[in-house]
């Protein structure tokens, strides 16, 4: 368990149960710590993210009329 100064904790979101990630750093006695997205963050990131390769594409009906041909 560790204590992040409420500065940094309120810019990068982090909250009772994130998960950091440490490394070391690039000179002699520096860590890097990067905050892991939450889940829920990361899916809200991607929702609609296909839209931006294939617009004109419904992929979920596409899928759906698949699945009902297999069946």
């Amino acid at each position: 368990m560790i204590s992040v100064p409420a500065e940094l904790a309120r810019l990068f979101d982090i909250t009772p149960g994130c998960k950091l990630d440490w490394e070391p750093g690039a000179k002699k006695k520096e860590i890097r710590v990067r905050v892991i997205p939450k889940r829920g963050d990361l899916a809200r990131e991607l929702r609609g993210g296909g839209l931006n390769y294939s617009p004109e594409r419904k992929a979920v009906e596409e899928l759906v009329q698949e699945r009902a041909l297999e069946g």
